[in-house]
């Protein structure tokens, strides 16, 4: 068992714009609509390279700056772990049609930002941070990966680290074989100890089981659970927005789950 401290949330999604304004409808205090994602890049990054963000990149950095402010900590002195399912799926789709034809020349801005830690590269330029940095994926189950990933470096270094989870649709034809259901994104600021601004405690383990994984009353966020990856986040999200004592189980690889006991402070 891995014990973690959260000092702050970040969450972008459909109809969820921001923790403090989302917390009501999480909590199931105000109605659930299902608005689309408004994305704009980080002012946070040079002109150069705000103009080369797409919707992973301006995902990551607005729940992940979000995540700090809340938690009034230092980005550039925190390590991180940043996980997608899919990475850039609008890149990936123009250099497969780039591919696809004669003449192939494949856009290096497009490349660079189609590599899987792209999303860390513009992190490290927003926040001038260079604390380690982890990029992983675990196609449905890339948010508990991260989150066992953050949590095995907090209890092993005894330092916090920021999880930063974020998944966007495909465009056609790769959506019809791998449909992912919106952009969403949700970031944690972590800590190995208690602070004057914990306010919820997290006992993590990794456990032999395929018990169903926690889902939520509401039918149209249970359905962004089920078709975004990152996502799958929620039923914490909701436990932190309810200040409720609560053991979760998400879903893991291999027959195995993540079970998480949340706990207020």
């Amino acid at each position: 068992m891995m014990r973690v401290f959260v000092e702050g949330v970040g969450v972008l999604g459909p109809g969820l714009t921001g923790w403090q304004a989302s917390r009501p409808v999480l909590a199931g205090e105000a109605p659930y609509v299902a608005t689309a994602t408004v994305l704009t890049a980080s002012d946070l990054l040079p002109a150069a390279e705000r103009r080369r963000t797409g919707t992973p990149v301006k995902l990551a950095l607005a729940v992940g700056c979000e995540a700090f402010a809340n938690a009034g900590r230092d980005a550039a002195m925190t390590a991180n772990v940043l996980t997608s399912s899919g990475g850039d799926g609008d890149n990936v789709h123009q250099i497969c049609e780039t591919l696809a034809v004669a003449v192939l020349e494949v856009s290096p801005t497009r490349f660079h930002n189609s590599v899987h830690n792209a999303a860390a590269g513009y992190w490290s330029i927003a926040t001038h941070s260079r604390e380690p940095s982890t990029s992983l994926c675990g196609h449905d189950a890339s948010f508990a990966a991260g989150l066992l990933e953050a949590s095995a470096q907090i209890v092993v270094d005894g330092k916090p680290v920021a999880l930063i989870a974020y998944d966007h649709a495909y465009p056609e034809p790769l959506h019809a074989v791998r449909p992912i259901g919106g952009n969403f994104g949700a970031a944690f600021v972590l800590t190995p100890h208690a602070t004057d601004r914990t306010f919820a405690v997290w006992d993590v383990s990794l456990v032999a089981s395929v018990e169903s994984p926690s889902s939520l009353d509401d039918s149209a966020l249970e359905a962004l659970r089920l078709t975004v990856p990152a996502a799958r986040s929620l039923p914490l999200l909701s436990a932190l927005a309810r200040n409720a004592t609560e053991v979760l189980m998400l879903e893991f690889v291999g027959g195995n789950s993540l079970r998480i006991a949340v706990t207020p402070c």
